[in-house]
């Protein structure tokens, strides 16, 4: 199904494999009590009850990058990739790097997020870019 000439089932499952990748990482491979340090919190500090309003963001993400996909017009899972890799440094890690400025989040969580995004939506641009 399409809509303005965006292939809805393809934002969907990019946004599935975001939020996917996004658990392996941040509840498989790293502890509460890792994330918390990493951020600068306490655990007592950790909203769980918050939890899920997150899967807003991998499908905003999704969209978002099924927009820049088309509007760079580049073909293919590697045009796609590279545009998801474009948006995760200039987008997605620019944005997260004010919490580290102005925050509390450590050089180890950014180092994180630069990896976690990356690997998020070059894997959604790859799929949107080859699901057209």
């Amino acid at each position: 199904m399409r809509f303005n000439g965006h292939n809805l089932l393809a934002i969907l499952v990019a946004a599935i494999v975001i939020y996917l990748i996004e658990f392996v990482i941040f509840a498989v491979m790293i502890s509460g009590e890792q994330y918390a340090a990493m951020v600068g919190l306490n655990a007592d500090q950790l909203h769980p009850e918050r939890m899920p309003i997150g899967v807003l963001a991998p499908i905003l993400a999704a969209i978002g990058l099924s927009l820049a996909v088309k509007w760079r017009g580049t073909p293919g899972w590697a045009g796609g990739a590279r545009t998801g890799l474009l948006m995760a440094v200039f987008f997605a890690f620019a944005t997260s790097l004010y919490p580290y400025v102005y925050g509390s989040n450590t050089e180890t969580f950014l180092a994180v997020n630069l990896d976690h995004y990356l690997v998020c939506y070059g894997a959604a641009g790859a799929i949107l870019g080859a699901w057209k």
